[in-house]
């Protein structure tokens, strides 16, 4: 056969742009999930008490330090399988149920990253700043929320994007729970179509390289346009 026909019979008999979308939608999810809380532990670790800071501190080292596939496992066949925790309704598809606890473990993940990326953003924050926000009247949320937190994101655009990129090739982790993304399906194209595997390995890499390669010229232009004049 050749290389066209190759081709023409990959896609279709595996749904591969579907496989692509179910990745999109775990990075789209997962991105948004680890935004809100490692903006909330990013608070936390520059809080004023200190036992939050330390919250926030051990959150960050215990996540980062925790393997990516141990924290989906323990998700899914955790929480989902042995003690039945159910988001959806328990007569729901078990791929939802996948799914959603695959984000849920995604999102824990990546927000440690994200929490390093925004307290990084917070750093280059001149102190004049914060202090200025608390000689004027306003407490520590305050200061956080409209002043300090606003140029601290703008600051990190370029790391937040690198922790996207980061999510999106990690959304190939979700095959160990067998949900429909990239991943599993490039794992039954090589199951089934050995004699394809350079093939699949090229369709497969390109795939992700379409995902990653404009999210990261987007967030390096934003990153140029957002940052903040000193």
């Amino acid at each position: 056969m050749g290389f066209f026909a190759d081709v023409a019979e990959l896609f279709s008999t595996y749904n591969i742009f579907s496989a692509f979308g179910v990745t999109i939608l775990f990075t789209l999810t997962a991105g948004v999930g680890s935004l809100v809380i490692g903006t909330v532990v990013a608070i936390l670790r520059v809080s004023p008490v200190a036992a939050l800071r330390a919250f926030g501190t051990m959150y960050v080292t215990l996540i980062r330090n925790t393997p990516l596939t141990l924290i989906i496992f323990f998700c899914v066949a955790g929480l989902y399988l042995s003690l039945n925790w159910n988001i959806f309704p328990e007569s729901s598809p078990i791929a939802w149920h996948n799914f959603i606890w695959g984000a849920v473990g995604l999102s824990i993940y990546h927000a440690a990253f994200v929490a390093e990326a925004i307290r990084s953003g917070v750093n280059t924050v001149p102190l004049g700043q914060a202090e200025a926000a608390r000689a004027i009247g306003l407490n520590f949320a305050g200061t956080i929320s409209q002043v300090v937190l606003p140029q601290a994101i703008r600051g990190a655009i370029a790391p937040l994007g690198n922790t996207l990129i980061a999510l999106t090739k990690n959304t190939t982790v979700m095959a160990t729970v067998t949900a429909a993304e990239a991943a599993t399906v490039m794992r039954n194209m090589i199951e089934f179509n050995p004699e394809l595997l350079f093939l699949t390995f090229t369709i497969m890499a390109t795939g992700f390289i379409v995902l990653t390669l404009p999210t990261g010229i987007l967030f390096t232009r934003l990153s140029e346009r957002l940052a903040v004049q000193r």
